[in-house]
């Protein structure tokens, strides 16, 4: 579910401080899209949405997540927001967060 060697590498590039907040950042901006997709506010932000949690999710090695984020995001292009699984996204952004905060330790503030 998480790309571990991706993760690494931004903890390298930003250090050990920056990576914590940048990581508490990510996962508070995501439970909120997270928030909103699953109290089913209407489709019109869904396009939109998709694309920011791709985005992060890539950038914090959320791989799996990114990449069903994508093909969600096609998906709803073609054949509209009806198609999106936004459960499914749900549970794997629950199990993502859940492995990646037992793996680095991120303080309680982000769990």
């Amino acid at each position: 579910m998480v790309d571990w060697k991706r993760a690494e590498e931004l903890k390298d590039e930003v250090g050990e401080e920056a990576f914590l907040e940048v990581v508490e950042l990510f996962l508070e901006e995501v439970d909120e899209v997270m928030t909103r997709l699953t109290t089913a506010q209407g489709p019109g932000r869904l396009l939109d949405d998709l694309h920011f949690l791709k985005g992060s999710a890539m950038s914090l090695g959320f791989k799996t997540l990114a990449d069903r984020c994508a093909e969600n995001e096609a998906m709803a292009r073609k054949t509209g927001p009806d198609s999106v699984d936004i459960t499914h996204l749900a549970d794997i952004y629950t199990v993502s967060r859940r492995e990646f905060l037992g793996r680095f330790n991120v303080g309680e503030a982000a769990a």
